[in-house]
């Protein structure tokens, strides 16, 4: 049995830096094709940038203007996205035909296009050990955002059968863990533990699984260990709805590999400036999809390039993994909570003066309380800021009344206090 998904993971690094960097003019004309690009790459020559430094003098667009252009053109009865996809349906006047249409937190909608593994996930998945035959657990979310589909269409191109799980209900998932017996399991490694919690308290076993790709959240090694104990060896893998995967975990455990869809680079945050290797810094994608061809495309996200290779044989660069954000974005309990969503939270209710989001805890058991200044508080205020951040960031909230002036004023909307392990 092969230890690589396929030939390109053992590729010479000249010889895959020379194929990226070949198909980049082809990509940026893909891009310059699209209305949003078409403005933020105005006067650039496609055929031109085939080089890593011809690449870097072309300016980063980050999640935060990908959400405003969205926000615009919809405002104004235009493309709900922005003007950046390739695909679409009829109404939209797109030649070419989305198999899919998520939203993610924001919102910011991402089409699904034709391709097989669209997403790229079956190499993250072989790496953590899932193969062709393998019952898959899918524990993503099926429901508006995008990481079921990823998850299902990667197992689907290794060979694999997909449970469709989804999130919550885990009683009943644990039932189906029981009943079907999977060997793999693919999901938050937060929501792992709570099902070996429930498993533990109904004295249910799961000796069929054995395997874990997990993503959404950190992966502490305390958590990773408690896994290991049970029987099962969870991998980390890296991705966006916006991009697909980026990275993934191997069996050396030494960082994040890159994947082979994708050109990286690590750059000084709130610049479009490289930055030496090894040093931390935001992580910027450009993507080689034809249907959503994002260039250098800011993820918020810090990491830093790892020197030499994986101790696997595979020969792509790695990175530390997920270090941080390199604004004030937060990612809590899987799903990205934004300045504009407590902005949008702080407009619902004008007796909110002002507000900010504390989140604290540590990764994989962590909370968010808003802190909200009000002069004068009604009896239901508190209830009816609870429902409106759970509508607004689709994850549970506590609120806390503070009084006007009590709040820093350092622009800070989102506090991320939790603890890294």
């Amino acid at each position: 049995m092969s230890e690589y998904y396929d030939a390109l993971e053992t590729r010479e690094p000249g010889e895959r830096e020379a194929t990226l960097l070949a198909a980049l003019p082809a990509q940026v004309a893909r891009a310059q094709a699209t209305a949003a690009f078409a403005q933020i790459l105005a006067g650039v020559d496609a055929g031109a940038v085939r080089s890593r430094d011809a690449l870097a003098a072309l300016p980063v667009t980050r999640k935060s203007e990908l959400l405003a252009r969205q926000k615009a053109a919809r405002e104004a009865g235009g493309d709900p996205f922005g003007g950046f996809a390739a695909v679409g349906w009829a109404t939209l006047g797109s030649v070419r035909t989305a198999r899919r249409v998520f939203q993610s937190p924001g919102p910011i909608y991402e089409p699904e296009g034709e391709a097989r593994d669209y997403w790229r996930f079956g190499r993250a998945l072989f790496a953590a050990g899932v193969r062709a035959g393998d019952l898959v657990h899918n524990s993503f979310s099926y429901h508006l955002t995008p990481a079921g589909s990823m998850v299902e269409t990667g197992a689907h191109a290794i060979g694999c059968t997909v449970f469709p799980g989804g999130v919550g209900n885990t009683e009943l998932q644990l039932q189906a863990m029981a009943e079907l017996r999977p060997r793999a399991y693919a999901g938050t490694p937060s929501f792992l533990r709570i099902v070996f919690e429930k498993a533990d308290e109904l004295g249910v076993r799961l000796p069929s699984l054995t395997r874990a790709s997990v993503g959404g959240e950190a992966f502490p090694p305390a958590l990773r260990d408690a896994l290991r104990a049970r029987g099962v060896e969870g991998y980390q893998s890296y991705g966006t709805a916006d991009v697909g995967l980026i990275a993934y975990e191997t069996t050396a455990r030494e960082g994040l590999v890159l994947d082979e869809g994708v050109l990286v680079e690590i750059v000084r945050p709130g610049t479009g400036e490289p930055v030496p290797d090894g040093e931390v810094g935001e992580v910027v994608v450009t993507t080689l999809n034809p249907d959503y061809p994002l260039i250098r495309f800011g993820t918020g996200d810090l990491s830093a390039v790892l020197p030499g290779g994986c101790p696997t044989g595979r020969t792509n660069r790695r990175i530390r993994g997920w270090l941080g954000r390199a604004d004030q974005t937060a990612k809590v309990r899987g799903m990205f909570v934004h300045p504009s969503q407590v902005a949008e939270i702080v407009r619902r209710h004008p007796e909110v003066a002002r507000a900010r989001l504390v989140i604290e805890g540590e990764m994989a058991d962590d909370r968010m309380t808003l802190h909200a200044e009000v002069a004068a508080a009604p009896a239901a205020l508190v209830q009816a800021l609870a429902a409106t951040i759970r509508d607004v960031t689709k994850l549970r909230g506590d609120v806390r009344i503070v009084a006007p002036g009590s709040l820093a004023n350092d622009g800070k909307v989102i506090d991320d206090a939790r603890r890294y392990a």
